[in-house]
């Protein structure tokens, strides 16, 4: 199994020389089984994973499933600029979500729509699957997938995903402090060799002001690491206000509680 990042960052991209270390993208997260390809979030990183599978493929068909933990502009703001749905129609990918709110066909369509896009989806050669996601579990291409609903506004779904080769969670966008949610956070993260978790906030600002917004803090992905048994804890989503030098202090001081800690940067690879 090989997880590469893509985009690591929350909320809004952030091109500037002070986060280039870490990266400027919004959500994108990329891992293969074998010959299998799942994507996870369609932040603006998504058009960088496009890219380098246009030149990995090059006359190939390109096949992927795509999980779409929820619909904020964040993690979906690549899928205008994703160039293999523009190809050709051998290209397949199937999206995985849940349609809580709204499908995320409709989304597609809506956040393409004039005049906030250029072209329509009719633009999109590639074969697109849409598929209904809840709370459970599901085998795909001998991968088991567990979906679990994190605390987010408007709600945002985590993900595990179990194979012979190890497991990864996948659970951004998630505030800590209700029992539930808490609770299941940690079931999902159980024993994984891999977790993924939300720390947008440094604690101190959640504690002042940020309660409510859906988010959470390298302190309390400590504690989640720690009490669910994963194995290695890679802190995601940063903040747009957190320049490399905030987040080189964030892993500093989460080593002190559990060493084995990383933060989420673009390009950076894992292999289980």
């Amino acid at each position: 199994m090989r997880i590469k990042f893509w985009g690591v960052r929350g909320s809004t991209p952030t091109p500037q020389p002070e986060n280039l270390r870490y990266g400027g993208n919004t959500s994108c997260v990329e891992v293969r089984f074998g010959d299998s390809l799942f994507i996870f979030d369609c932040g603006t990183g998504f058009r960088s994973l496009g890219q380098q599978l246009r030149r990995e493929f090059d006359s190939r068909t390109i096949s992927a499933r795509i999980f779409v933990s929820h619909f904020h502009w964040d993690h979906i703001q690549g899928i205008p600029f994703f160039g293999p749905l523009y190809d050709k129609p051998e290209n397949h990918f199937i999206f995985h979500s849940s349609s809580r709110t709204r499908s995320l066909k409709r989304v597609m369509e809506e956040q393409m729509a004039s005049p906030y896009f250029p072209v329509d989806l009719n633009e999109m050669k590639a074969k697109r699957e849409f598929h209904e996601l809840d709370e459970g579990r599901v085998s795909l291409d001998d991968v088991t997938v567990q979906a679990a609903w994190l605390n987010h506004p408007q709600g945002c779904m985590g993900f595990r995903l179990e194979s012979k080769q190890g497991v990864v969670v996948y659970a951004t966008d998630n505030e800590p402090g209700d029992a539930k949610f808490d609770k299941s956070v940690r079931k999902l993260a159980s024993g994984a060799d891999v977790l993924i978790y939300d720390a947008q906030y440094l604690p101190e600002e959640y504690e002042a002001r940020k309660r409510g917004w859906g988010h959470s803090h390298w302190r309390e992905a400590i504690n989640i690491v720690m009490e669910s048994g994963a194995k290695e804890l890679i802190l995601f989503h940063h903040d747009p206000d957190h320049d490399d030098n905030c987040i080189d202090k964030v892993v500093r001081e989460a080593r002190n509680y559990y060493a084995k800690v990383r933060g989420a940067s673009e390009g950076m690879e894992l292999t289980l």
